[in-house]
């Protein structure tokens, strides 16, 4: 009970420090009402003489009360002025006016004279003012005070028993004063909350909003039915000064000062008669443009989305390219046991002792082609598996040196064709398998377009300097890469060479991100140059998909 009523005193506490300049201004008017209802009391008296019923029973008490009542009053506006104990000041106001009314009422002969009404006044604005607090108890004193009154004139003067009915009906009047007054004070103050809730609700939705359009990936522009800017994200400023003219975009600013291309497109839509409707375009093959109106007429204001079509495309190439790998790597697992079966059968046949060099030569295209397509196949089902690396810190050169070595064996190579340039102690952090795939696939690449003398492929491995990075370079002296298959020279299924698969590239490029590394191809002036950058790696140091860890002195950092 006691938190119960702390709780319930500091809501209205702080209410009312929230309300403090409307409760004062609200006094301040109550009080200048009593001092024009005084001064008016006052002027009527001396100047009407006995045409009214004022001060008919005690013409002197009635001017005295008048005059102090005015004075009280003047009193009320220096101390409402300090704006302290605003509860005690209402109080005491209501009370003196209780009093002296009833006062007056006695020195004009009773409740006949009409002066009780202005007591429904006093009752009205102090329920009013008070928001509803005490208005039952000052219609309860103005009653007393009015009926004590007029008994004080049937005992005392003598006069009518009958003017009890009239005070009766006042004080009714004074208690429903009060209770309308509470009752239009509740539905005020129910009011006010409703009111600070939707403006609470309605700053947290433009906030919600604010946030949305801020971290938006395409840049977000609203502006009036005039052209002027009212918000702009960060997005959207960047699009402008990269391909606008004209003065920074900000809020505030005309549109057509800042982005006049977005401004014309924009004239021509509501000029095309579609204000009330939405509209897509393009400026250039990197940005598009779309309008919406905000509400239903276009003066009302624009929204205007400006996407960025690259990155649109790429989601629909990644979108493509799932599709792609599903549908190849379920055809992949249906093709490798008939194409290994294929691949026994002509083994088989070559080794018949009767077989004609022509039946050999037959045989050998079958075998050539079946490991073409098991490399497909491979390749393909690579693509898919999405196995975690096993990160490991390792000497480079080393690890270079053996699978030259084994790269040429393998492919039938000269060794010397291979020129290794690094330092000996330099270590990276990568997977072996990993690694070993990808020079794999950009050393095949060299080798097959190579002079195929020694020296024609150069393997550069240095430590970028000013970071923690190793780039490795593989370099052949052919004729390099054509410019018209640049763009699409990591894309799957995309290939100039014959026989080739289109996936190594784009497989090469796939294992160097899964290890936090990049495969770029660098323009030269001789041959094709492909640059592998990744983490420098620390000695005894084994890293997983959950985390890397390091030992040693270097690896405490």
């Amino acid at each position: 009970m006691a938190l119960g009523a702390y709780s319930d005193a500091h809501v209205h506490g702080m209410a009312a420090f929230r309300h403090s300049d409307s409760y004062w201004r609200s006094l301040q008017l109550f009080n200048a009402y009593r001092m024009l209802v005084a001064l008016v009391l006052l002027i009527s008296v001396l100047f009407t003489g006995n045409l009214l019923q004022l001060g008919s029973h005690d013409r002197t008490l009635f001017i005295q009360v008048t005059v102090i009542y005015l004075l009280f009053c003047m009193v009320c506006v220096a101390v409402i002025r300090t704006r302290r104990h605003f509860n005690w000041q209402i109080v005491v106001q209501v009370v003196a006016d209780i009093v002296f009314i009833a006062i007056l009422i006695y020195a004009s002969r009773g409740v006949t004279s009409g002066l009780g009404l202005l007591l429904l006044t006093t009752i009205a604005g102090a329920g009013l003012i008070s928001r509803g607090r005490l208005s039952l108890f000052y219609a309860a004193l103005a009653s007393i005070a009015v009926l004590l009154e007029q008994g004080y004139e049937v005992l005392v003067f003598q006069e009518s028993a009958a003017q009890f009915i009239q005070a009766g009906f006042l004080s009714i009047a004074y208690f429903a004063t009060a209770m309308v007054a509470h009752t239009l004070t509740r539905l005020t103050r129910q009011s006010e909350e409703i009111a600070a809730q939707r403006d609470l609700d309605v700053a947290n939705l433009s906030e919600v909003n604010r946030l949305v359009i801020r971290d938006m990936p395409d840049g977000v522009i609203v502006v009036d039915g005039h052209g002027v800017i009212h918000q702009i994200n960060t997005q959207a400023v960047a699009f402008l000064s990269e391909v606008q003219g004209g003065a920074p975009a900000a809020e505030s600013v005309r549109l057509a000062d800042c982005a006049p291309a977005v401004a014309a497109h924009l004239s021509r839509w509501h000029a095309g008669g579609r204000g009330a409707q939405t509209y897509s375009g393009s400026m250039d093959d990197r940005y598009g443009l779309r309008f919406a109106t905000v509400g239903s007429r276009a003066e009302a204001g624009t929204v205007i989305f400006l996407e960025d079509l690259t990155r649109a495309r790429a989601q629909a190439q990644q979108m493509k390219l799932a599709a792609i790998g599903r549908l190849t790597s379920n055809i992949a697992h249906e093709v490798r046991n008939p194409l290994g079966s294929i691949s026994h059968a002509a083994q088989l046949l070559q080794e018949e002792p009767d077989s004609s060099p022509g039946m050999r030569r037959l045989l050998g295209i079958i075998h050539d082609n079946t490991q073409r397509l098991n490399r497909m196949v491979n390749d393909v089902l690579g693509l898919n598996r999405g196995q975690a690396p096993l990160l490991e810190s390792f000497e480079l050169a080393p690890f270079v040196r053996q699978f030259t070595a084994e790269f040429a064996e393998t492919e039938g190579a000269d060794p010397e064709i291979f020129a290794l340039h690094a330092d000996e102690t330099l270590q990276v952090l990568f997977d072996r398998t990993h690694l070993n795939q990808v020079l794999w696939n950009l050393c095949r690449n060299a080798l097959r377009h190579c002079r195929r003398v020694p020296g024609s492929v150069q393997i550069i491995a240095q430590r970028v300097r000013g970071s923690h990075a190793v780039k490795l370079d593989v370099i052949d002296d052919g004729p390099g890469v054509l410019p018209a298959v640049r763009g699409g020279l990591f894309e799957p299924f995309v290939t100039a060479a014959q026989g080739g698969t289109g996936l190594g590239l784009y497989l090469a490029r796939e294992l160097c991100a899964a290890n936090g590394a990049t495969l770029d191809y660098v323009e030269s002036s001789a041959g094709a140059q492909f640059t592998l950058t990744c983490r420098m790696g620390y000695r005894n140091a084994v890293s997983s998909e959950q985390g890397i860890t390091w030992s040693g002195a270097q690896g405490a950092r």
